[in-house]
């Protein structure tokens, strides 16, 4: 293991991290990720929902995308015992929080698109 500020070691298949921000980045930053987490802050979503949210997923990435987000604690699964199964993805508390994070990079992002003489061109919008 390196004694890096940034770096992370493999441990039973999850990640050791000692540095908070590659902590953060390791949490959020698959493709579709914060995305899905951004979409989820207003309220509870269905899979399909979710599908239309986040247009660019497959329904494995955004499967695969979502199981990662509840392996980490961000993300419930919900399963209604009614016919055919209803299944609804909610943020955790503890994937509330992520929010002020999310919102900051969303700001900067939109600041630095503008320094840049370009738009925003993407699913996510302001939060109310």
């Amino acid at each position: 293991m390196s004694t890096s500020c940034c770096s992370a070691s493999k441990h039973d298949g999850e990640a050791d991290y000692h540095c908070p921000v590659e902590a953060t980045l390791g949490l959020v930053g698959g493709k579709y990720k914060a995305l899905i987490l951004w979409k989820l802050i207003p309220a509870p979503m269905r899979f399909s929902e979710l599908r239309r949210a986040v247009p660019g997923a497959t329904p494995k990435m955004l499967t695969q995308q979502l199981r990662e987000l509840e392996a980490d604690g961000l993300v419930h699964r919900e399963v209604f015992p009614v016919i055919p199964p209803r299944v609804e993805y909610s943020l955790t508390p503890f994937g509330q929080t992520i929010r002020p994070v999310l919102e900051a990079m969303y700001a900067w992002g939109t600041g630095y698109l503008e320094h840049r003489g370009l738009k925003a061109k993407c699913s996510m919008e302001p939060l109310p």
